[in-house]
Formats: structure tokens, C-alpha cells, sequence
């Protein structure tokens, strides 16, 4: 007979059963789809829509989408109640945190340098 994982699990101590329990949750909040998001802030497609002024099946559309620009997410994820962090991680480095990409740019334009062309 072949052992599952399942039946591994079950023969485990309630301890370290509840410990592997715990991790597993932890992953699948780690690894949450846009559809997921939504479920967890209990709305609805139709909910987000209206809150986005768009359509039930645009939102459908989007949470099937594999390619997204990052203004499109933040929207989603700000109509949620959230707020979008894009963090970069490098092997020889602390995390690096980026700003100001998918909003509108407000900031004063800084001056050119000489290896940099300024649009006309």
C-alpha cells in the first residue's frame, strides 16, 4: 500500500501537525492571486467594479491577466483598501523599496545630465 503525504501528516504528533499547519498558511498568504486578494477583503466582482467605475467583466478580465501595468494593479489594489509596495531584492543587498511607479509623476523634473537628453 502507498503512504500519502496526508497519512504521513496523521501520524505526526497534534503539535507538530498544528507547526506544519501554521507554515502552510503562512505560504498560501504568502502567494496570493489578484482573485484570492479580493476574496480575503470579502468583495465581491461587482463590489470592485463599482468602486473602479468599470464593469463586472473588466474585473473578471483582470484577475485572469498573467501582464498588468502597474498603474492598472495599484488602482486594484488601492480600491481594495490596500496600497501597493514593489520591493526589489538583490542577492548582495538589503531589499530595496521603489516609489513613485504606476502614479502620475509629481514631482519637480530634476535637471539633465550631460549623458541625458531632455524631451523637447
Amino acid at each position: 500500500m502507498a503512504t500519502t503525504l496526508e497519512g504521513k501528516i496523521a501520524e505526526l504528533p497534534p503539535e507538530q501537525r498544528a507547526e506544519i499547519e501554521a507554515e502552510a498558511e503562512r505560504l498560501r498568504a504568502e502567494y496570493l492571486t489578484l482573485r484570492d486578494l479580493r476574496k480575503a477583503r470579502a468583495l465581491t466582482q461587482v463590489q470592485l467594479a463599482e468602486t473602479l467605475g468599470q464593469k463586472q467583466v473588466s474585473i473578471a478580465k483582470l484577475e485572469k491577466r498573467t501582464d498588468l501595468l502597474l498603474s492598472t494593479l495599484r488602482r486594484y489594489i488601492e480600491a481594495m483598501g490596500g496600497r501597493l509596495d514593489l520591493v526589489v531584492a538583490f542577492p548582495d543587498r538589503p531589499p530595496v523599496h521603489l516609489e513613485g511607479l504606476g502614479e502620475a509623476d509629481n514631482r519637480p523634473s530634476r535637471p539633465a545630465t550631460k549623458h541625458e537628453s531632455r524631451p523637447a
